[in-house]
């Protein structure tokens, strides 16, 4: 949601309690991605689970900003995103991941699972506590559906390849809690929020966006995870270069007395 500096005005309060039907509807379809992937998870249907997290991710992008095109914006909308996410982002991807790899693995396995859960919820919630007062150009933290991909990609891509779950459930883990860490770390990601698309492009972009197409649709399971586990890794990298990149110089040690 869009943070305004001036008061709004009584029909715009009257107008931001409102429930608009279009946003609605997207969000509500996200909600519905996000069950039917937990759904499929539980009867072992490991090709479906993910793709209806990424419609989900896909659903929740575009709801925020038809709300803002069609001007439709509200509190009940945001306050609807930010549970229907829970939901989405939070909870199907660990139950996706626990179905498929930790639930041999006893407590370990559950508590990693719940590990993640509680980022996405955390993560979630501090989100919406700074809405307006944190740079837009950067997300603090992993977003939640980025991590979600993170985590039903590795799903998604081993099971296309007939490696079960249980066969790598300590990688699995290790996955799953790293991304519940990074999703409540202050580390910063790019939020692409000021790309404008609506600028001018060189010719050379456009030859290549056939070419995103055509390796999307060779191997959608393997481009889509990579695509966000290099953004996943992004955030950790960028933290590391930034401090050894501006790390202070070796001062010159002081006499005992003062004098250098």
């Amino acid at each position: 949601m869009d943070h305004f500096d001036e008061t709004p005005a009584p029909e715009e309060k009257r107008r931001r309690r409102g429930i608009y039907i279009l946003p609605s509807l997207f969000t509500t379809a996200s909600l519905f991605a996000g069950f039917y992937a937990i759904v499929q998870a539980m009867n072992g249907n490991f090709e479906y689970a993910p793709l209806a997290i990424f419609i989900a991710a896909i659903l929740d992008a575009l709801d925020g900003r038809i709300a803002r095109l069609t001007h439709t914006e509200s509190d009940f909308g945001a306050e609807y995103d930010s549970l229907v996410d829970m939901v989405s982002f939070g909870l199907a991807p660990a139950l996706i991941m626990y179905e498929w790899a930790l639930s041999g693995m006893g407590k370990l396995g559950w508590l990693a699972a719940f590990i993640y859960t509680a980022g996405a919820g955390l993560r979630l919630a501090r989100f919406n506590t700074q809405t307006g007062v944190a740079d837009k150009r950067y997300f603090r933290g992993l977003p939640s559906p980025a991590a979600a991909a993170v985590v039903v990609g590795l799903v998604w891509v081993l099971h296309a390849n007939g490696v079960p779950g249980k066969e790598i459930s300590i990688a699995a883990l290790i996955v799953t809690v790293m991304a519940g860490v990074l999703m409540v770390s202050n580390v910063r990601y790019r939020s692409f929020k000021d790309v404008d698309l609506r600028g001018r492009v060189s010719f050379m972009t456009i030859l290549a966006m056939p070419l995103v197409f055509v390796l999307l649709f060779q191997n959608p399971p393997q481009v889509l995870f990579l695509t966000f586990f290099v953004y996943a890794l992004s955030g950790p990298l960028g933290f590391v270069f930034r401090r050894v990149h501006h790390e202070p110089k070796d001062r010159p040690e002081k006499h005992p007395h003062g004098r250098v």
